[in-house]
């Protein structure tokens, strides 16, 4: 009877463990929502990016194009970050920062493991630019 309850307990904390290290490990979901031409700067569009982290989301260590200036806002929850070499510094609801051509964002997560956090980032960028984020080598 002992060694069922063990069995048992060993794996149910086994499942949990998997299902929240598989839930903390998921990838931010990221959608464009608005992108335009600039008609006064030739060659650069503005294009939006909604980024959702569920809770313990995260994404990898990443760059932008050579041409990206970037402002973005926490819309929910707070979101942690570090822009180069710089603090991780963590970022609440209405909190905001940029990034210049060249910046390298290696931490970008979800600060709760049990809320969503969304931001919303702003690109200035090249108009053929398609792929915003491109993994760190």
């Amino acid at each position: 009877m002992i060694k069922s309850i063990v069995a048992t307990f060993a794996v149910t904390a086994t499942l949990f463990g998997t299902a929240a290290a598989q839930h903390a490990g998921q990838e931010a979901k990221v959608t464009v929502v608005y992108e335009h031409e600039l008609p006064n700067v030739p060659g650069k569009s503005m294009k939006v990016v909604l980024v959702e982290y569920g809770p313990g989301g995260s994404s990898e260590a990443h760059t932008h194009p050579d041409s990206a200036f970037i402002y973005a806002r926490v819309l929910e929850g707070a979101i942690r970050s570090q822009v180069n070499d710089g603090p991780v510094t963590v970022y609440k609801a209405g909190e905001s920062w940029s990034e210049v051509p060249g910046d390298r964002h290696s931490v970008s997560e979800n600060d709760s493991t049990t809320n969503p956090a969304r931001l919303l980032a702003v690109f200035v960028v090249d108009t053929g630019e398609t792929e915003l984020v491109l993994p760190m080598k």
